[in-house]
């Protein structure tokens, strides 16, 4: 991760907190599904506290993609 502070792109704001995007439907997959072991995660988001802008998204369990 960077040392620099993170900046909201939208209302200049340094407060952020980070929430998680999952669920059956809101989970991501790999494009190339194997239906024998089916795999997805949900995305962990940085959200700005004062505008409520989406600084990243980040998938929380990369090793199902790898």
């Amino acid at each position: 991760m960077e040392n620099d502070k993170l900046v909201c792109k939208s209302c200049g704001s340094d407060a952020f907190t980070q929430g998680e995007l999952g669920g059956s439907h809101a989970n991501v997959k790999p494009i190339k599904l194997d239906m024998l072991h089916f795999s997805s995660s949900p995305l962990i988001l940085t959200i700005c506290k004062n505008c409520g802008e989406v600084a990243s998204m980040k998938v929380k369990k990369l090793h199902k993609f790898q």
